[in-house]
């Protein structure tokens, strides 16, 4: 695993070719290390990435947004169309950056 500090958030990248094990790691370590923190998980080098290994996610997505913490994904090979509501996976960092902020304000702002 690769991390990388920005300023509102935490990009973490898997050096492994496993995007199962790679989600299941991240339930683990996500609440123990990155607690508090915005997360960005970028998984361009996975292309094709299928709805079933995007799937490996939900859980800790689902957590760490509970803690009202930000936690998007970075994939540009997966159908929008397939993804579910629980998930935000944009296809670029940039945007995944716009994301973070705009949930910043929305949750600063009480919403």
């Amino acid at each position: 695993m690769k991390v990388s500090k920005h300023d509102t958030f935490q990009l973490i990248e898997d050096e492994k070719d496993n995007v199962a094990e790679f989600g299941t790691f991240l339930e683990y370590i996500i609440p123990k290390e990155f607690a508090g923190e915005n997360v960005v998980v970028d998984l361009l080098k996975y292309n094709p990435l299928t709805l079933p290994q995007l799937l490996n996610f939900l859980i800790v997505s689902n957590k760490h947004r509970a803690t009202k913490k930000s936690f998007v994904i970075v994939n540009d090979s997966i159908d929008p169309d397939s993804i579910p509501e629980e998930l935000i996976v944009v296809p670029t960092l940039p945007e995944a950056e716009d994301v973070v902020e705009l949930e910043e304000i929305e949750r600063d702002l009480g919403f």
